[in-house]
């Protein structure tokens, strides 16, 4: 350990600024891409959790100042000072190209998460958008509101399969039907195609 400070300490200080940077936040990065992989990155356990989700601000959705994006701005920030030190003399011209990588790395993860979020869905259907559509019968229809069969509906992209009765002649299984009305937020009123 003695030697390590030793080290750190007889570097220019520019150095120690990047190197430090550098080290801190791609141990915090570790920590959250860990904590991410084994499902511990929720709102009660997420480093950067906060009261509207992942921003700093309130507005409630991603934004360039959540801990995340400022953590990737850190590691972006020191690992690009460390590799252009002796290719950039000049350090206010390092420190503007630390500075615009380290932008870069934070806006790329505000970039990709949109990107990801988007592919979230919560798969509720909403049962009146079946209006209209055809099923096909998967147990028979009673005839005349005597009893309900079921039927299997696409709905949202999935395979769905609902209670359904008919004001019609029974409708045998395997049969092709069209959906009338949504009784009771529930059960489907069909009729045979």
């Amino acid at each position: 350990m003695n030697e390590l400070t030793t080290w750190y300490l007889g570097l220019d200080p520019s150095l120690q600024i990047f190197w430090g940077c550098a080290l801190i936040s791609s141990g915090v990065f570790a920590i959250q891409t860990v904590m991410t992989l084994i499902g511990m990155d929720n709102a009660e356990m997420d480093m950067d959790a906060d009261f509207d989700g992942d921003t700093m601000d309130t507005g409630g959705y991603m934004s360039l100042f959540s801990i995340r994006s400022l953590v990737n701005f850190f590691v972006g920030f020191g690992w690009a000072g460390i590799s252009f030190y002796n290719v950039i003399p000049v350090k206010f011209l390092l420190f503007v190209v630390a500075i615009a990588i380290g932008i870069g790395f934070g806006y790329m993860y505000v970039f990709l998460r949109k990107r990801l979020m988007r592919l979230e869905s919560n798969g509720a259907v909403d049962i009146n958008d079946s209006l209209g559509k055809e099923a096909e019968v998967y147990l028979r229809i009673p005839a005349n509101n005597t009893g309900a069969g079921k039927v299997q509906i696409s709905l949202g992209g999935s395979i769905h399969e609902m209670p359904a009765i008919t004001e019609g002649n029974e409708i045998p299984s395997g049969k092709r039907i069209i959906v009338t009305k949504v009784l009771d937020n529930k059960t489907l009123l069909v009729e045979e195609i």
